[in-house]
């Protein structure tokens, strides 16, 4: 869920060293919840997966055999990954794409769907904030003729699914032309809003006027529809680029003062979006939800006791300014789902070490845990040999059930839920 492209270098280690780029590799190459106060986290009435608990309760005994609560499909449609299938379909076709991939999602025994609304500073809903998707007809700021949000969500409920609205904070762009960009588009307005770097336009999140802008964006869709949950995915400040650097100067010399240095300065910007947003959803719809994913290393253990016994020099909390920890602790969020896309024995990431982390990290917080799934990666040759098993998904499905703190999982992407490479997907849900 990237800027679209590889991400760079890392204090020495590549993204390719920790086996990702993540979802930015998979889109970069094409394969690419009830009432006020109380959180919907179960779901819909007629969905064929079984209520889960609230959050951050135990879904199922240490070893037990019970289902799962949780099974989520995310559903990209940033650069036409998995939904509409391309660009210019006319409405009734990208209508019956959306309601086939609802169907899939029933077919294979989901309990939620998570659908990208907003995914370059644009909407899949007629937003009073930010031009239609480009990703509909070819044309941002182009009018599709239906309202895919408020389709999304009324035959998904009518499917006994829930519907988690997934938004990317601050990308604008996967070029660096604002010029391209929709006639009145905050951008064109605000050109001094926006970053350039790694060749893509970003809002920028130093500037309070942009948090609130981005919270007021994607709050509409909170306000306007059914939604059960408002998620985000792992873009915040960008991930690093060889050679680069984010000129965030001006905003650092306004804004910056107190702090002890431009880092302490940036997770400080990235926790008001986060701990605002929480605070704003409560006030504006109590019973939505607010979930973020994560990329799946918040610090290795060699910078800080407290991180993970991982080796990948990457981490959330130095590199993205994200301190996904501190989320959990503190509470703002209703559930995390750390993108674990690592196979079981990876050195620099190993599934395995990172689940009790993350379960530690969660235990008496209430927050829920799902554990996101690289499906993409299964059957790819140009992934490691663990992934060319069709039962490895199927072991972390086994060893989350060990852990009660795990609530279920979530599986990128849709496109790889229809083909079900390798058998992989119907192995790990049989196991769970």
């Amino acid at each position: 869920m990237p800027p679209i492209g590889r991400r760079g270098f890392v204090a020495g280690v590549t993204l390719a060293t920790l086996g990702v780029g993540g979802r930015a590799e998979a889109e970069a190459r094409g394969t690419e919840p009830g009432g006020a106060g109380t959180r919907r986290t179960g779901p819909r009435s007629g969905a064929t997966g079984t209520a889960r608990p609230a959050p951050g309760a135990p879904a199922h005994p240490p070893g037990g055999r019970d289902a799962p609560a949780f099974r989520g499909m995310w559903i990209a449609t940033v650069s036409n990954r998995d939904f509409p299938s391309r660009s210019g379909l006319a409405a009734a076709e990208q209508r019956a794409e959306l309601v086939a991939l609802l169907d899939l999602a029933v077919r294979r025994r989901m309990t939620a769907v998570v659908l990208q609304i907003r995914p370059s500073a644009d909407a899949l809903w007629p937003s009073p904030y930010e031009p239609w998707a480009a990703c509909l007809t070819g044309v941002q700021g182009r009018d599709p003729g239906w309202d895919p949000l408020g389709t999304a969500v009324s035959e998904a409920h009518a499917r006994g699914l829930e519907l988690h609205a997934w938004c990317n904070p601050y990308r604008v762009a996967s070029h660096a032309d604002p010029g391209r960009l929709a006639p009145g588009h905050p951008v064109r307005r605000h050109p001094e809003w926006a970053l350039t770097y790694g060749g893509t336009l970003l809002y920028n999140p130093g500037l309070p006027e942009v948090r609130r802008h981005v919270q007021d964006a994607m709050l509409d869709a909170v306000r306007r529809y059914d939604i059960d949950a408002l998620h985000w995915d792992d873009y915040f400040y960008p991930y690093p680029v060889a050679g680069q650097v984010l000129d965030d100067d001006a905003a650092f010399r306004t804004y910056g003062g107190g702090f002890a240095d431009r880092a302490a300065w940036r997770r400080h910007n990235t926790d008001l979006l986060v701990s605002e947003t929480a605070a704003r959803i409560r006030e504006v719809k109590p019973g939505v939800a607010f979930g973020i994913s994560p990329f799946g290393v918040w610090r290795d253990a060699a910078a800080d006791p407290a991180g993970s016994d991982t080796h990948g020099g990457l981490g959330t909390y130095d590199h993205l300014y994200a301190d996904t920890r501190r989320w959990v602790r503190e509470r703002w969020i209703d559930y995390v789902v750390p993108q674990l896309y690592w196979n079981i024995g990876f050195r620099a990431a190993d599934y395995a070490r990172l689940v009790p982390w993350w379960a530690e990290t969660v235990r008496d917080t209430g927050v829920g845990l799902y554990l996101g799934e690289a499906l993409y990666k299964v059957g790819d040759p140009a992934q490691p040999g663990a992934w060319q098993d069709p039962r490895e998904l199927a072991r972390h499905v086994a060893l989350a059930r060990t852990y009660p703190a795990v609530g279920g999982h979530c599986y990128f992407a849709a496109r790889e839920v229809a083909k079900d490479p390798l058998g992989a997907l119907t192995a790990a849900l049989a196991e769970g």
